[in-house]
């Protein structure tokens, strides 16, 4: 019987058709278990998430959000240590840790108090990396450290915003106030360019040059379109640059003007070279600028011996446009749900590219992410506390920083990542100037 059935054509194809329907029914029932699986577990961390016990953002965004081109640790800093990538802890022992907002150097927007803020939890905020802790900030131990050096911030408001949060971090140090000075008698305010902060007792300057592109913006070619009021030349650096070189270390930070808005959206657009190209979007002209930064840098720094860091996007928090009425000021608590921030800002990816083609030449070229951490942080704004004078009706502030605030963690990790570089230590070794 089993030798005339397995001669049977009519038959075999009975018995292959039953064979492939069971293994279709076996791979459909597998697909099925696994899916409700995943989604069982996947249904657990978001609630785990929700409560804080969990941090599930990490894993789902495989971005630059959450990690960083770290240098190579050293032993003062924790071995492998991604400063990026933690979480905010409240802590009331924090506030007023580093300065107040009395510090002079504050520009008059940033001092949210002064301007009729009346909660003060958004300053007792720590950020605390997960698996690791970021050095405690030692003011004096910087300035030994950038003894007749020169610190340089250069880039948009936002890059202000760090720059005064460090001066005043740093002068906590010096018992003699009027041996800290801006060097040209400038008063600190957003209408001034360039602005220089000198520690006379130890010959150190941190300089700030407003330059939101970073490359040179000014009147089209001749015969250009109408349409067509500046164009920005993403083949040429600003003329600022020539005031970066012999710097110890260098701060940059591009891309809140890296928008249409900003860009074309009020006629300005793209040169490169003799003749403006109205086709090219901004994301390309934004790269382009990277490569010409990037340039630059290898040109005109020992990076050798200087530090470059280039500062990831700073989160905004505009419930709605800046533009047309958005607001923060309800925000007085950090988010606590991770699944609730922003997209990757497509700004970070061309950053990182960009350091990471550099870091094959030295490792002082640092990625210095601060975008998670600030993601968070929807409560640190001005909002509606505007400095005086502020014309009616008020546009709210959802992008720059209170101080003190959210910048002071931007400036402990520069400094982590400057301890881990061994910033300036070998200098002051053969100086005898530090005790090891």
């Amino acid at each position: 019987m089993e030798t005339l059935m397995s001669h049977n054509p009519s038959h075999r194809s009975s018995l292959c058709s039953f064979h492939y329907l069971r293994r279709d029914s076996i791979i459909s029932h597998f697909l099925l278990i696994s899916t409700s699986i995943f989604l069982v577990i996947l249904s657990c961390l978001v609630f785990l998430d929700a409560f804080g016990v969990f941090q599930l953002h990490p894993l789902l965004r495989l971005g630059y959000l959450s990690f960083s081109s770290m240098p190579k640790q050293s032993a003062v800093v924790e071995e492998g240590c991604d400063y990026s990538n933690g979480r905010w802890v409240y802590d009331e022992d924090y506030q007023g840790l580093h300065y107040k907002e009395d510090c002079p150097f504050l520009d008059p927007g940033f001092r949210c108090q002064q301007n009729g803020r009346k909660d003060l939890d958004y300053q007792k905020w720590r950020w605390q990396p997960f698996g690791c802790d970021l050095p405690k900030f030692n003011a004096r131990d910087l300035l030994e450290r950038s003894r007749n050096g020169r610190f340089v911030f250069a880039g948009d408001s936002i890059g202000r915003n760090q720059w005064e949060s460090l001066i005043c971090m740093l002068s906590q140090a010096v018992s003699n106030s009027s041996a800290i000075y801006e060097i040209n008698g400038n008063p600190i305010t957003k209408h001034k360019g360039y602005l220089a902060i000198k520690f006379e007792e130890f010959n150190c300057s941190i300089e700030y040059y407003r330059d939101p592109y970073l490359v040179a913006v000014g009147r089209p070619p001749k015969n250009s379109s109408e349409d067509i009021q500046r164009a920005v030349r993403v083949d040429h650096l600003h003329w600022f640059s020539t005031k970066w070189r012999n710097s110890d270390v260098l701060v940059f930070n591009a891309g809140h003007w890296w928008t249409a808005d900003k860009t074309k959206n009020q006629g300005t657009f793209f040169q490169e070279g003799g003749a403006v190209n109205m086709t090219m979007d901004t994301k390309s002209a934004f790269k382009k600028s990277l490569q010409t930064w990037k340039h630059w840098v290898f040109q005109k720094v020992d990076i050798q011996k200087s530090y470059v860091f280039f500062r990831s996007y700073s989160s905004v928090h505009f419930n709605g446009t800046w533009n047309e009425g958005g607001t923060c000021h309800d925000n007085r608590q950090p988010q606590t749900n991770s699944t609730r921030l922003e997209a990757e800002p497509w700004h970070n990816e061309i950053i990182h590219d960009t350091i990471k083609q550099m870091k094959h030449v030295s490792e002082n070229v640092i990625f210095l992410n601060i975008t998670y951490l600030t993601e968070f942080r929807n409560d640190g704004h001005p909002s509606l506390h505007r400095e005086p004078g502020t014309p009616e009706p008020i546009i709210e502030d959802c992008s720059h920083w209170c101080l003190p605030g959210v910048p002071d963690a931007w400036n402990e990790i520069l400094y982590a990542h400057l301890l881990s570089s061994g910033y300036r230590i070998r200098r002051q070794r053969d100086e005898g100037r530090l005790n090891v």
